[in-house]
């Protein structure tokens, strides 16, 4: 589980669209969050983590208070999650995950990212079934008995924990996201969260080599350029250099 983790986050990292695009994404992430689950960060976890990564990537603070200011009910678009699976470059499975004030036109602009690498776009669940839906956390720190005894006693249902050089990383399901993270705040108090988030981790990798690495490259690129992206998990294993 680990691996993929980690995969995703190279790839990802080495994907990113340029910092307007970044900011956008947050702002639409927020704008939802805070929509779903109120916009006091307090009482809303979710909405709470998301802030502090915006904050870690740099997102400057007028795009997340303009966020939380249309949420609140001061104008703003109605966007909608959606959500595209397939198979990719070199039949990696896919999951592409969206907000859209605009359906039909962000399935059509997603499917063309697809047929025009040569990939299929399926019907929903046609590869989701192939991925664990988790709440990662990850955060520095050797007792992973504590954070273990922690989580137990809290009730939420602990998938793995790993600790690699002084970090803990957990993975629990992602309905037990705020629960997860209420008890190790209960338990250690203000935590520094490298990672804090919910993600799709697939259950095992597709090798991608050839002409397929330029291709799968050329697929996720082509998918971080649309606005209505927001994230993009799959599981291909990228050679060392392309990772």
């Amino acid at each position: 589980m680990g691996r993929a983790f980690q995969n995703r986050k190279e790839s990802m990292a080495k994907t990113a669209a340029a910092k307007t695009k970044v900011y956008s994404k947050y702002g639409r992430e927020i704008y939802v969050c805070a929509k779903a689950g109120g916009t006091d960060p307090n009482g809303n976890l979710a909405l709470r983590g998301l802030m502090e990564r915006a904050k870690k990537d740099q997102v400057p603070s007028h795009v997340i208070d303009k966020a939380l200011d249309k949420a609140s009910g001061a104008g703003g678009e109605d966007f909608s999650p959606a959500r595209y699976e397939g198979f990719g470059p070199g039949n990696a499975m896919v999951i592409v995950d969206c907000l859209t004030d605009n359906p039909n036109r962000t399935f059509g602009d997603v499917r063309g990212c697809f047929t025009k690498t040569k990939s299929k776009i399926g019907t929903p669940g046609s590869v989701s079934h192939m991925f664990d839906h988790c709440a990662i956390f990850s955060f520095n720190g050797s007792d992973e008995e504590a954070v273990l005894e922690a989580l137990m006693e809290a009730d939420v249902d602990v998938t793995d924990i790993e600790q690699e050089e002084g970090r803990i990383t957990v993975f629990a399901p992602h309905t037990d996201y705020a629960k997860a993270k209420q008890a190790l705040l209960d338990a250690f108090g203000e935590i520094d969260f490298e990672t804090d988030e919910i993600q799709f981790l697939p259950q095992t990798t597709t090798p991608i080599e050839g002409d397929d690495v330029a291709m799968f490259e050329k697929f996720l690129g082509m998918l971080e350029e649309l606005d209505d992206v927001q994230n993009v998990f799959h599981s291909a294993e990228l050679p060392e250099e392309n990772a």
